[in-house]
């Protein structure tokens, strides 16, 4: 029997590197995400199932939670990735968008480990959250993104603390700039972009570098895994110097205004 992988936000570029790497090293691989010709495009792969969800909508996740819980033996393995960005001042924000995009990145991989707590408790298995630099670090135009991923960070090593007694791992992952969408910034209205498409990034990786990192951490069962020279620089800087981290930030990501 392969061992399991829930992806959430798995047709997104990450989500499909993720997934194509779990199925070199023997998984089955089940990928969550919006309907749409990106994730349509994945289901007649081998060793992957598909699930046509908007995860913000309760009544939505908890069917499709359900069927897969019904149609898996196990879930050994379940990727929040799901998520969105959005990219302005906070000056120019509107507090419905910024709580909507809570909805998104962190309600709903809260909801989701709630229906899958049980299965991975089960197998012993592992919750992998997909986190950012801006989850334990400020990051300036991205105030609602940074709180979400904050709030995501503080819940799954909260997490953490409650699953050890059941022999779960849970791990986060935190990546600095993946390629995964340039040019593409265009998400569902909100002001809201893809993850991956910022211009005023720096040393972007790949999203299947980016995934090679964080499954080397899964397998190595580290609890927190910096993804790229960025992500591991920024971790350091910003526990042993925090002001010196935030003037370095300025002068790099904060330069010039994103388009």
């Amino acid at each position: 029997m392969k061992p399991t992988a829930v992806i959430t936000g798995g047709a997104g570029g990450l989500g499909r590197a993720l997934s194509a790497a779990l199925r070199e090293t023997g998984w089955h691989t089940v990928l969550i995400d919006l309907p749409g010709p990106e994730l349509d495009a994945l289901a007649n792969l081998d060793d992957v199932s598909t699930y046509a969800c908007d995860l913000t909508d309760p009544d939505q996740c908890a069917d499709t939670c359900d069927r897969i819980l019904h149609a898996s033996d196990s879930i050994d393995l379940v990727i929040y990735n799901a998520g969105v960005s959005q990219i302005s001042a906070f000056s120019d924000s509107d507090m419905g968008a910024h709580r909507n995009l809570f909805e998104i990145n962190y309600f709903a991989a809260v909801t989701c480990a709630q229906h899958f707590l049980e299965a991975v408790r089960s197998a012993k298995g592992t919750h992998l959250a997909i986190s950012s630099v801006a989850g334990f670090a400020p990051l300036i135009h991205r105030t609602a993104y940074a709180a979400s991923k904050h709030a995501m960070e503080g819940f799954f090593k909260s997490l953490r603390a409650e699953e050890a007694a059941h022999g779960v791992q849970v791990s986060i992952a935190a990546p600095s700039f993946v390629a995964t969408n340039i040019g593409r910034p265009e998400a569902a209205g909100d002001g809201f972009v893809r993850p991956g498409s910022a211009t005023d990034g720096i040393d972007y990786m790949e999203p299947e570098a980016a995934a090679q990192v964080i499954l080397r951490g899964y397998q190595q069962r580290k609890e927190y895994i910096p993804v790229g020279r960025v992500a591991r620089i920024a971790n350091l800087l910003n526990r042993v110097a925090p002001r010196f981290y935030v003037r370095q930030m300025m002068r790099t990501v904060g330069k010039q205004r994103p388009s």
